[in-house]
C-alpha cells in the first residue's frame, strides 16, 4: 500500500506544476498593471521602480519561476517562522496589488469563514446522499425513489445562483421577520459564538447558504451511488449471499455498499474542489466575506497575484482530492494497488 501511494503521489507532482505554469500565463496575459491602483500624480519613473520591485518586468518564465518559488519555499518557510519560531530566511512574499499586502494573509484571513460554510454543506449533501442513494436503489421506482429522482433532478439543474436568490425571496422576505421560519439573508462574518443564543444565530444564518451548497452535492452523489447499488444488488455474489442466509442489512450494507462506494469515491473526492467553485457565487449571494468573494474583488481589481494563488489553490485542491481517491481506491479494493 506504501508503494502504492508513494507512486500515485509522484504522478501528481508534474501534474500540479503543469498546472502552476497555466495558471499563471493565461493569467499573465490579462493587461493588469500594479501601479494602476495609484494616483495619478505619482512620476513614471517611480511607477516603474514599483514595477522593477515586483518584478513585472522581468522575462516570463523568471517571472513564473519567482512565482512558483514563492508559494512552495517562501509561503511554507514564513509559515514555518510564524508557528514554530524558526528563523528561516525568506525572500520577498507574494504581494497582492491592491493591498499591497501578503496575498496568503488575506487568504489566511477569509478562509475560516469559506471552511465554515462550504465544510458544514459537503458533509451535510454526503451524510443526506448516501441514505438516499441505498434507499432508492433497494426500493428502485417506489414513491421514495420518484421523489429521490425528483430531487436529484432539481438539484442538476438550478444553478447556485439562482436557488440562493430563491430561498432569500422565501425565508427572508416572504416569510415575516418574526417568525421562526424567517432566516437572515447576509451572512454576519463578525458574528461569534459565545453562548446558546449567539450560536442559534450562527446556525440560522448559516442554513440558507448551506442549503443551496447542498442541494448540489446531494442530488450528484445519491444518483451516482443508486446506479452503482443497483448494479451491485444483480451480481451473483448479493444472490449467494443471500442463499447462505446473510440477513438482508448485511447484503446491501457489507457486500453491495462495499463496492458500489468504489466508482462514487470518485464523485466525493471531486466533489470537494467543485463545490469550492459553487462557494464562489454562493458567497457573493449571501455576502459570506471568504475567498470566493476575495476572488471576485481580486479579478474586479485586476489583481494578478492574488487571482493566481487562489486559482492555484483550487487546482491544488483538485490533484490532491485525485490522489485521495486514488489512495481510497486502494483501501476498498486491493486489487487496484496491485496492479
Amino acid at each position: 500500500m506504501l508503494t502504492y501511494t508513494f507512486r500515485r503521489t509522484l504522478v501528481s507532482i508534474p501534474t500540479l506544476l503543469f498546472i502552476a505554469f497555466v495558471i499563471f500565463f493565461i493569467v499573465k496575459l490579462s493587461p493588469s498593471d500594479p501601479t494602476g491602483n495609484l494616483p495619478l500624480t505619482i512620476p513614471p519613473e517611480v511607477r516603474e521602480k514599483i514595477r522593477e520591485s515586483l518584478g513585472v518586468n522581468q522575462p516570463f518564465l523568471v517571472q513564473f519561476f519567482l512565482w512558483l518559488k514563492q508559494i512552495v519555499v517562501t509561503e511554507p518557510l514564513h509559515w514555518m517562522n510564524e508557528t514554530f519560531g524558526t528563523q528561516f530566511e525568506i525572500g520577498q512574499r507574494i504581494l497582492s496589488y491592491q493591498t499591497r499586502s501578503p496575498v496568503m494573509d488575506l487568504i489566511v484571513q477569509r478562509m475560516p469563514q469559506t471552511l465554515w460554510v462550504v465544510g458544514t454543506s459537503y458533509v451535510v449533501g454526503v451524510l443526506i446522499a448516501v441514505p438516499i442513494g441505498i434507499i432508492s436503489a433497494y426500493r428502485q421506482y417506489s414513491w421514495f425513489d420518484q421523489a429521490g429522482t425528483f430531487v436529484s433532478m432539481v438539484g442538476f439543474s438550478v444553478p447556485p445562483f439562482f436557488s440562493g436568490v430563491l430561498v432569500i425571496i422565501l425565508f427572508s422576505i416572504i416569510i415575516p421577520r418574526e417568525s421562526m421560519f424567517w432566516l437572515p439573508s447576509i451572512y454576519d462574518t463578525t458574528h461569534e459564538v459565545v453562548g446558546w443564543e449567539s450560536f442559534k444565530f450562527q446556525f440560522r444564518q448559516m442554513i440558507m447558504p448551506v442549503m443551496v451548497l447542498a442541494l448540489q452535492t446531494t442530488a450528484q452523489i445519491s444518483r451516482f451511488l443508486r446506479a452503482s447499488m443497483l448494479d451491485n444488488l444483480n451480481q451473483d455474489y448479493v444472490r449467494t449471499a443471500r442463499a447462505k442466509g446473510v440477513k438482508e442489512r448485511s447484503v446491501v450494507l457489507l457486500h453491495a455498499l462495499r463496492n458500489s462506494m468504489i466508482p462514487v469515491i470518485t464523485v466525493i473526492a471531486l466533489g470537494v474542489p467543485a463545490i469550492f467553485g459553487g462557494a464562489i457565487i454562493t458567497e457573493q449571494i449571501f455576502k459570506v466575506n471568504g475567498l470566493g468573494q476575495l476572488l471576485i474583488i481580486a479579478i474586479q481589481g485586476g489583481d494578478v497575484p492574488t487571482v493566481q494563488t487562489i486559482t492555484f489553490m483550487f487546482a491544488g485542491l483538485i490533484v490532491l482530492f485525485n490522489l485521495i481517491a486514488d489512495i481510497l481506491y486502494g483501501v476498498f479494493d486491493p486489487r487496484i494497488r496491485y496492479d
